[in-house]
Parts: C-alpha cells; sequence; structure tokens
C-alpha cells in the first residue's frame, strides 16, 4: 500500500468537488511523508496549497517532533522553484561561531582554519529554497544579516565585501516562542514580522489522535519491510493504547516506538512493551509521575465502562466501542484487576 492510499481512506466518486480537491492534496502529501486525514491536519494541507505557488516567506511552528520539515518540503515541491534545490540549514545544530559561514559562506583567509572559499547554504540554495530550521536559535548578533537577506535578497561572504544577489525562498521553523523571545530582547522584532509573513500551524500529535492508526500501520509496513519481517496484525488493544497516549515527542516518538516493538516483536503480531510508553509532562498535559502502558489501557478502559453504565456486550456495550469482543474484554479487565465495585471511587 503506498503513502498516498494511507493518506486518506475513501471512495473519490462519492465525494463532492471540493472533497475531492482535498482528497487529491491530501493524497499528494501522502506521497511526501505527511499521513493523516484528520480535520487539523487538512487545514495544515491546505495551507501548503494556497502559499506554494508563491514565494512569500513561511513560518512553520508547531512542537518537536511534530512535522515541521515535512511541511516545508512539500511547500516546496509545490512550488515553481521543486525543480530547484532544497537546502537545510538546522540553525540549533551548528555552533554560533560556524553559523554565519555555513549560511553566507567564507572566503578563504577569512578566520582562522579558512584555508579555501567555501559557498555557504544560500547560495546553494539559489533559485531554490532555503529552510531554515529551529530559527529561533540563531544568535542575536546574526539576526540583523539574516533580516537583510529577506529585505533586499543580498548577502556578502564572511571575510568579502562583495555584495551578492539570491534569488530564493526561505521556509523557517521554529518550536519556540517568539512573541515571547522578542519581550526577553532575545529575538528581533522586525525579524519576526519578516519571516511571519505566513504562519503555518502543525498541530501535536495528541490533537490528531485520529491520524494515529494510519501512521501506526505506516511505520509497521515501513519497518517490516526493512527488517524483513512480517507483521501484519496489529491487536486492537495494542492500537488502542498507541492512540490514546498523549506523545510529548509526537510523530518522531511515535516512529521510534513503532521501530522498536518491530524489531522485538516475535511473529506476526505487534507487540509494544508497557515500558516502551510512558506519558511524560508535555505542552498541554500535567503529571506527577510517569504512567505506564497498562496504566493507559486500564484508566481508558475503565473510562470505557463508566460511558457504557458497565454494558459490556451488544452494539453500544464497551467491548464493541474498544473493537474487542465480549471474552477479551473481560479478559483484560481480570488482568488489569477492573471490578464494577471500583466505579464509584473513580469520578
Amino acid at each position: 500500500m503506498g503513502l498516498g492510499s494511507l493518506a486518506f481512506d475513501v471512495v473519490p466518486h462519492q465525494l463532492p468537488q471540493p472533497e475531492l480537491e482535498l482528497l487529491a492534496v491530501v493524497q499528494k502529501a501522502g506521497s511526501e511523508g505527511i499521513i493523516g486525514q484528520s480535520s487539523a491536519l487538512r487545514k495544515v494541507l491546505q495551507m501548503v496549497e494556497c502559499v506554494a505557488g508563491g514565494d512569500s516567506t513561511v513560518l512553520v511552528l508547531g512542537e518537536t517532533g511534530s512535522g515541521k520539515e515535512l511541511v516545508a518540503r512539500a511547500i516546496h515541491k509545490r512550488s515553481k522553484r521543486r525543480d530547484q534545490g532544497f537546502v537545510k540549514l538546522n540553525c540549533a545544530a551548528i555552533p554560533s561561531g560556524l553559523l554565519e559561514s555555513e549560511l553566507f559562506g567564507h572566503e578563504r583567509g577569512a578566520f582562522t582554519g579558512a584555508i579555501s572559499q567555501k559557498i555557504g547554504r544560500l547560495e546553494l540554495a539559489h533559485q531554490g529554497s532555503l529552510f531554515l530550521d529551529e530559527i529561533g536559535d540563531i544568535p542575536v548578533d546574526l539576526q540583523p544579516k539574516l533580516l537583510r537577506l529577506l529585505q533586499e535578497r543580498e548577502f556578502e561572504r564572511l571575510g568579502s565585501t562583495r555584495t551578492k544577489k539570491v534569488d530564493v525562498r526561505v521556509v523557517a521553523a521554529t518550536h519556540r516562542d517568539l512573541e515571547g523571545m522578542i519581550l526577553e530582547k532575545q529575538f528581533r522584532s522586525d525579524l519576526f514580522y519578516r519571516l511571519n509573513v505566513v504562519p503555518i500551524f502543525v498541530p501535536p500529535l495528541r490533537e490528531r489522535p485520529e491520524d494515529i492508526p494510519l501512521l501506526v500501520r505506516h511505520f509497521v509496513q515501513q519497518f517490516s519491510r526493512r527488517i524483513g519481517k512480517a507483521i501484519d496484525i496489529i491487536p486492537p488493544g495494542t492500537m488502542d493504547a498507541l492512540r490514546h497516549y498523549p506523545w510529548p515527542g509526537n510523530i518522531r516518538e511515535l516512529e521510534n516506538v513503532i521501530e522498536r516493538a518491530v524489531v522485538l516483536s516475535s511473529g506476526s503480531a505487534l507487540r509494544i512493551s508497557h515500558q516502551d510508553l510512558r506519558t511524560r509532562v508535555a505542552p498541554g498535559h500535567s503529571a506527577d509521575r510517569l504512567q505506564t502502558l497498562e496504566e493507559v489501557e486500564r484508566n481508558h478502559i475503565l473510562k470505557t465502562l463508566k460511558e457504557t453504565r458497565w454494558i459490556l456486550s451488544g452494539p453500544g456495550g464497551a467491548a464493541a466501542r474498544l473493537g474487542l469482543n465480549r471474552s477479551t474484554l473481560s479478559f483484560r479487565m481480570k488482568k488489569l484487576s477492573i471490578a464494577r465495585s471500583l466505579d464509584s471511587n473513580l469520578d
């Protein structure tokens, strides 16, 4: 199954024209690694479609691991620059003393150790797109030069007095609160306004849980092929626990958990250790301690039992809601020490 079919599981001829157009957007995004069908993700993809055709600077916002780089690449692949380079520079991964040279390049002898001329990422991205990841980590003393680039599309290599023009589209990304950094004088307000021409917010995975099953199946297939295992069963209880885990590390954490599970699983069913999922403090969540997968599962079953008034079977029963048969649910309740007498203590 290709990424496009994973992205949106519907029958096209049953949809009205606006939905058909959106389906095409989501399927194309799936071919570029963006997996999902949630309304939150659709809004992101619609923004990508809107901005891709122009040259406006885009600021992609979102938590670490939420897929900001994929969004940046999708913008590039839909733009008129798609046949040119997509050049990435992670501002947090390069020491501040070397960042200017990496971005703008340098001349021979510009500083100790500069034994030859170096072309920077900016020139490499000429007529293409420059992705500045973690833009919130760019040093304050380098920010005026970046501002000039955005305003004038010109720069000088380090150690040179020759001004060079460049044709490049800038897409920046950060997980930081840039407006808060402005108040603390850690980020220039004029640079923020130049970057924030078109902001796109990528929602965290916990705000689009309906996308988790699609991502899980995709990663299971990907790592099964890579490792050479035939894992084609994801137990309903496992999938349910994955859907209700808050994923503080977002898609990157989910990918790592699934890879580890595929490596360690024996047989055709995906098995995830309770210790693989632990609830950590994440934005929008609070926790006094770590929570195991078993506790997540137990709490979810209890919540479902309360909502169904402890009716286990039938179309509206807890087993049907959980995607289990009654005997499996009864077994899980026994294993997790769930009894009706506990219900009055859980409100």
